[in-house]
C-alpha cells in the first residue's frame, strides 16, 4: 500500500508540471501572445519597412486569437529557414501560416488547417508562350528560382531535377530573381501568384493544366505541448464553424481550393 501511494504521489509530482509549462497557461499568465512571422508572404503576413508593423490575413488571425485569449499579440520577425527553429527554440508561441510539411512535422506540432493552396509556375510574361506546361521547366537551360527553407526548394529539385537550381536566402525572395530576369520561372503558391501578377505587371502565371501539391495550411506549435495544441484547435475548429476564415480570406481576396 506504501509503495502505491508513492508511486501515484510522484506521478501526481510528475503531472502537474507538464500542465503548469504550456504554453496556455505562460500566454495568460503574461499576457503576451508572441507570433512568428516572416512579413514577405503577400498577402498572408507583409511588413511595412517604413513603419515595421504587419498586416494580412495572418496578422487579422493571430490578432484575433490574442483578443480570445485576453491578451496582447507581439509578432516576432522570422524567416523561412528559421522559423521551426524559432518553434523548437521557444522565441515565439505560435507562427503564422505555414504549409503542412512532413520535414516540419518531425519537429514541430501544427493546428489543424484552416486553408488549401496549390503551387504554380510564374514566369516574366514576355516569356510565357515558351511555357506550357510543368514539364517545359525541366530542361538544363532552365534557371528556377526558391528561397532557402521554404516548401518549394525542395519541390523546384523534385519537379525539375534537370533545370538549374538558384537557392537564395532571405530577407531576399525567390520571385525577385525572376524580375531581375537572373532566373526564368518561380514556383509559388496560387495565393502569391495573384499578388505578384497583380503588383508586377510584367509577371505572369503559366496556365498549367493543374496546379499542383494541394496542401493544407496551418499555424505551428511547441510537439510536445498537447495543452496548447488542443486549445488552438478548438479555437480554428469554432472559428470556421463561425465563418472567421472564410471572411477574412475575403477580405483579403483569397480563395481556398
Amino acid at each position: 500500500m506504501r509503495k502505491r501511494i508513492a508511486l501515484l504521489g510522484l506521478c501526481l509530482l510528475v503531472a502537474v508540471p507538464s500542465y503548469a509549462q504550456s504554453r496556455l497557461q505562460t500566454v495568460l499568465n503574461t499576457g503576451v501572445l508572441r507570433v512568428g512571422t516572416t512579413g514577405d508572404w503577400n498577402p498572408m503576413s507583409i511588413k511595412d519597412p517604413a513603419t515595421n508593423r504587419y498586416r494580412g490575413f495572418d496578422i487579422d488571425v493571430t490578432t484575433e486569437l490574442a483578443n480570445d485569449l485576453g491578451v496582447t499579440v507581439e509578432y516576432v520577425a522570422t524567416d523561412w529557414k528559421t522559423l521551426v527553429n524559432g518553434i523548437t527554440a521557444n522565441k515565439y508561441d505560435i507562427t503564422g501560416s505555414a504549409s503542412l510539411n512532413m520535414s516540419r512535422a518531425k519537429v514541430a506540432g501544427y493546428s489543424q488547417p484552416y486553408f488549401y493552396l496549390a503551387f504554380v509556375p510564374v514566369v516574366q510574361k514576355s516569356e510565357l508562350s515558351r511555357y506550357q506546361d510543368w514539364q517545359d521547366f525541366d530542361q538544363p537551360n532552365v534557371k528556377v528560382a526558391a528561397t532557402l527553407g521554404t516548401v518549394q526548394e525542395k519541390m523546384v529539385k523534385e519537379f525539375f531535377p534537370n533545370a538549374q537550381h538558384i537557392v537564395i536566402e532571405a530577407p531576399a525572395r525567390d520571385y525577385q530573381e525572376l524580375l531581375a530576369k537572373r532566373a526564368d520561372v518561380s514556383v509559388t503558391s496560387n495565393v502569391e501568384a495573384a499578388t505578384l501578377v497583380d503588383k508586377f505587371s510584367q509577371l505572369a502565371i503559366v496556365p498549367v493544366k493543374a496546379a499542383r501539391r494541394p496542401t493544407p495550411i496551418a499555424m505551428l506549435l511547441p510537439q510536445d505541448d498537447q495543452v496548447w495544441i488542443n486549445y488552438i484547435n478548438h479555437w480554428v475548429e469554432l472559428k470556421k464553424t463561425q465563418g472567421f476564415f472564410r471572411q477574412t480570406a475575403e477580405k483579403w481576396g483569397l480563395k481556398s481550393l
